[in-house]
């Protein structure tokens, strides 16, 4: 099958003409005679006939002709690169990989975004488990949002914004009361945060170096469970300021305040797979995504601790 005589067909019935259809085609009139040749033997139909001094289409032809443009269109839209999406006529669902602590700060702004521009993409948070790769790979995930460890080679990563731990306790706690040194830190009981039972930690680490260490009376597995316990309690917790921010501005009855220690910052960052690079939808989605998460970022940035 040689599609180009597709192409050479519909210029010569819209020419009318070889000379014609070979201007068009950037082509000398003998080759495009020889082309008019492969045609009629592909067809059996002679396509133009000589009618006086002038070409004319033969019935099949005229037949065919509407065919052969709409055939020849859509051949042309399919081997262009992907313009820009309009999110309005987007109609499918995204699966987004992301912890409680993304879904939670970032979830609801994203999702609002989404539905003023696209009202009938549904988007899908799913929970962190092994984060493993093969879910990008094999397309059971569109995205993944978070701390991005270890990836395959092709996989695609774009940093987001960083963020830091900050110390969190209830409103009126004694660690509201002046300045939180390592000593008066390490001196109350702690809530651990961690997926895998984990008790210590960076924060740990850095206690160590200046001889001290903390007690973690009780492990939780997320951010926001470690935040409520922190807030009906005397425990202490450690969380990103994004999550501390969020319950402070929503009226928690918490504060929060810089660690005394150095615990290094964590980078936020979106992860897909190259297969998705000229998806007009997901190039949208992951715009959308970072447009919003960097506009939660300046208003954290932003956020006064009262």
């Amino acid at each position: 099958m040689d599609l180009d005589l597709l192409v050479a067909l519909d210029a010569l019935l819209t020419e009318g003409s070889v000379v014609g259809a070979a201007q068009r085609m950037h082509l000398s009139a003998p080759a495009m005679s020889r082309t008019l040749g492969r045609i009629r033997s592909a067809l059996g139909d002679p396509i133009l006939v000589r009618a006086g001094r002038r070409l004319v289409p033969t019935p099949r032809a005229l037949a065919l002709q509407s065919r052969v443009r709409q055939v020849v269109e859509d051949a042309r839209t399919l081997l262009q690169p992907a313009g820009p999406a309009d999110p309005s006529r987007i109609d499918r669902g995204f699966t987004v990989r992301a912890s409680d602590y993304i879904a939670g700060v970032f979830g609801a702004r994203i999702c609002a975004a989404i539905s003023r521009e696209a009202p009938r993409v549904v988007l899908r948070f799913a929970p962190q488990g092994e984060e493993d790769v093969s879910a990008l790979r094999d397309g059971r995930l569109d995205l993944e949002i978070g701390v991005i460890g270890t990836t395959g080679p092709e996989i695609r990563v774009q940093a987001l914004f960083r963020d830091r731990f900050v110390g969190v306790v209830r409103t009126g706690h004694p660690l509201t009361k002046g300045r939180v040194t390592a000593q008066r830190f390490s001196a109350v009981a702690h809530v651990g945060a961690s997926r895998r039972g984990r008790s210590e930690g960076p924060i740990d680490q850095a206690l160590a170096a200046c001889g001290l260490a903390r007690r973690v009376a009780f492990v939780v597995p997320d951010f926001y469970a470690a935040l409520f316990a922190a807030a009906g309690s005397d425990v202490a917790a450690a969380v990103p300021k994004h999550v501390a921010a969020g319950a402070r501005a929503l009226g928690l009855g918490v504060a929060f305040f810089d660690l005394p220690v150095a615990v290094p910052a964590i980078t936020v960052a979106q992860a897909w797979h190259p297969r998705y690079d000229n998806d007009a939808g997901h190039r949208w989605l992951r715009q959308t995504v970072r447009q919003t998460i960097i506009a939660v970022d300046a208003d954290v940035r932003n956020f006064k601790r009262r």
